[in-house]
């Protein structure tokens, strides 16, 4: 083990004051940022967040996802230490459920035309293989294929029902008990003050530094560090949140030592201390004996 040293600058205020106020929807307690002056407030903070959304013809496709973008507790608490995030109000929720409603309408009639299209054609090629294969005599075939194919260009319907939408898999908040939902309520919402747990310490002292964050579930730690923009840079570090005064076993520290090992990372434990400083320390595998 060796402590790690940080040397980059905190950031200015300045440029985090000149940033417009980030508009904050919540979901039980979900943070979700949906218009797109905010994603881009957001991205000017160093702030990352997840995408959720998926394009309507292509909703399986996980590298091209939309809005809304799902905010870290750590990131909303961060946004409202700043006063830089302020809920949407309830006229602007209204007036962009209007807009999309009619957006979706639009595109449910362009997506409605396209398979009206696209079912004709399929119904010509199974048509055209079926009176192909039986051979009875060359030209009253031909002539029965294009009063057949005459036919399904004047009377073909697409039916309504028919069409393929995309349906929801999953809705946040709808399997959730009340007792479940009055201990999300208690952790998120906007306005409130923010948490001062060891996740959010570290989480606004490394951001402060000028590294960006985000989560680091499948990696077995709390957040991934990035020197830079996530989109131009790999992570460099794990960083895994414990207390100082915690007792950490030592099959632990091996398991996450050998996991960044593996995956080519830095495990940083990050401990905040009682003077709101923290200690980093990092692990690397120096050899094997």
């Amino acid at each position: 083990m060796e402590a790690l040293s940080c040397g980059e600058q905190h950031l200015g205020s300045e440029e985090e004051e000149a940033a417009p106020a980030v508009g904050v929807s919540l979901c039980d307690s979900t943070p979700l940022v949906w218009r797109m002056q905010d994603l881009r407030a957001v991205r000017a903070r160093g702030l990352v967040g997840v995408l959720l959304g998926s394009l309507p013809r292509t909703p399986r496709q996980n590298g091209r996802l939309g809005r809304p973008l799902l905010l870290l507790p750590e990131e909303e608490g961060l946004l409202r230490e700043r006063r830089a995030a302020a809920a949407l109000p309830d006229r602007c929720q209204d007036g962009g459920g209007a807009e999309l409603r009619q957006q979706y309408e639009e595109e449910e009639q362009r997506s409605f035309e396209e398979q009206s299209v696209l079912a004709l054609e399929d119904r010509k090629s199974a048509l055209l293989r079926a009176m192909t294969g039986a051979e009875s005599g060359a030209a009253s075939a031909d002539e029965a294929l294009r009063c057949r194919l005459q036919a399904l260009d004047q009377n073909f319907t697409f039916p309504q029902s028919a069409m393929a939408v995309q349906l929801s898999t999953a809705r946040a908040g709808l399997s959730y008990c009340p007792e479940a939902r009055a201990f999300l309520q208690a952790y998120g919402p906007t306005g409130a003050e923010p948490r001062c747990d060891i996740r959010y310490q570290v989480f606004r002292d490394l951001r402060g530094r000028g590294f960006y964050l985000t989560s680091a579930g499948k990696f077995g730690g709390d957040f991934l560090v990035y020197p830079g923009d996530p989109l131009r840079f790999h992570a460099h570090f794990i960083a895994v949140c414990v207390s100082l005064d915690e007792s950490v076993c030592l099959l632990d520290v091996l398991a996450v030592a050998r996991l960044g090992s593996n995956v080519k990372k830095t495990v940083l434990l990050c401990s905040p201390g009682p003077d709101a400083s923290v200690c980093y320390t990092s692990l690397q595998w120096s050899g094997i004996v």
